[in-house]
């Protein structure tokens, strides 16, 4: 794992673009195709911006999978992870094919079973993804399921996770986040080529400090898994740093 600090989030949000360009870029000559997952939330913002505005990728050219979504939630709910993505993303890009998670299909275990067959066998060149004020990485809480192969997987969201929600204003209180999720595994994220895990903001110092601050790999602190990849790009801004 690599780690990268710039003064503030639009600084770290545009080199995490860069290196998300460059990787994606990468991929497609040697390959002919990218195959990528994308990542949601407010952190999540000024690099999805950068990274659309990227003129250099063919974006025809590779394929998306989404990293998590609510269980039971509408696709047009103000909280919704596809209506995020379609908004903030599809709008701007279009990949050749796209695979998001159906939070509201009937059965959340189908929906798993039905991404487990899309997405097996194929390598994914790069995630893109945050961490939680817990430390989740993508919806894995703490103590995550380090053990799990399965690439998708029905998880339970602890309050803090369902608190940070309501403090991003994506809901109105906690009894309105829904208690469960489709997520990528911690697994899945982990045989990634590579990832890309930007990380602005004074919310997440504590989560940054308790994943990263020092050689301690756990469940209880998902996201310190990333150590242990060896094409793991994590950006910082000085706010989301200061604990170090």
């Amino acid at each position: 794992m690599e780690t990268h600090v710039r003064e503030d989030k639009r600084a770290t949000s545009e080199l995490a673009a860069d290196r998300a360009e460059s990787i994606l870029n990468w991929a497609i000559e040697r390959k002919g195709h990218a195959n990528f997952v994308v990542a949601t939330g407010a952190s999540q913002f000024d690099f999805l911006d950068a990274l659309t505005a990227k003129d250099s990728i063919d974006w025809s050219k590779t394929t998306m999978f989404h990293l998590d979504e609510y269980i039971g939630l509408p696709a047009d709910h103000r909280a919704s992870f596809r209506k995020y993505l379609r908004e903030r993303f599809l709008a701007e890009v279009d990949p050749g094919a796209v695979h998001l998670i159906r939070g509201n299909a009937p059965d959340p275990q189908d929906e798993c079973d039905r991404l487990n067959d899309v997405i097996g066998g194929r390598t994914i060149d790069v995630s893109f993804i945050g961490i939680g004020e817990n430390g989740h990485v993508a919806f894995n809480d703490p103590p995550a399921d380090f053990e799990t192969r399965d690439p998708f997987i029905v998880v339970d969201l602890d309050e803090t996770c369902r608190e940070q929600q309501v403090g991003e204003g994506w809901f109105d209180s906690v009894a309105d986040v829904p208690e469960r999720a489709i997520t990528m595994s911690p697994h899945q994220i982990m045989v990634s080529e590579s990832v890309v895990c930007t990380i602005p903001g004074e919310r997440k110092a504590q989560a940054v400090r308790d994943c990263f601050g020092d050689d301690t790999v756990s469940p209880e602190k998902p996201s310190s898994l990333l150590k242990r990849h060896p094409r793991a790009h994590v950006y910082l801004d000085e706010d989301s740093a200061s604990l170090l």
